[in-house]
């Protein structure tokens, strides 16, 4: 008898891969997997959107810091122009 394998995009390892590098981008690789049930896709999903949002609010958070930080740091070193 001829063993099946598994597909290389519905392993466990594949789709995790996936989530950490692009995220949301991996969703489909889940949604397309019959191992999981309905339940699990969606809390995964959302799982992986909230963690998302969070991740473009602390993104956003540090540029903005970054920002102030070299503001502060070129009026620092600002020369005076000579009149």
């Amino acid at each position: 008898m001829e063993e099946q394998r598994e597909q290389w995009y519905y392993r466990m390892s594949v789709l995790v891969i996936a989530l950490l590098c692009v995220g949301p981008l991996a969703l489909p690789l889940l949604w397309f997997n019959p191992r999981f049930r309905l339940a699990t896709k969606i809390l995964a999903s959302a799982a992986v959107l909230v963690a998302t949002y969070c991740s473009i609010i602390l993104m956003r958070q540090s540029i903005n810091n970054i920002t102030t930080y070299y503001r502060q740091i070129q009026e620092s070193f600002a020369v005076p122009m000579p009149r």
